[in-house]
């Protein structure tokens, strides 16, 4: 009995790690490649440089608001599992 809610506890700890890190590769990857496409296109229209920008500020900002919804969730998941309740 205790083993298996032990082990439990251990996957959903393992898992909530790990879904962070992938939150934390992929908002990298994202807000990376926004910001060299942005880079590109101001430097094939540099008169719409304000407005690429704009974008790719606004785009980045609900990126990271994605990937910290993503982490609270996981940090929640890992604190129910080791038998903290809120």
């Amino acid at each position: 009995m205790l083993t298996s809610i032990l082990l439990t506890a251990g996957l959903a700890l393992m898992g909530a790690g790990i879904g962070a890190g992938i939150v934390a590769i992929g908002a990298g990857l994202g807000i990376g490649r926004i910001g060299g496409q942005a880079m590109e296109s101001i430097a094939r229209q540099p008169e719409a440089a304000g407005k690429v920008q704009t974008a790719m500020l606004i785009i980045a900002a609900l990126i990271e608001v994605v990937s910290l919804f993503a982490v609270v969730v996981c940090l929640l998941i890992a604190l129910n599992a080791g038998g903290i309740d809120f």
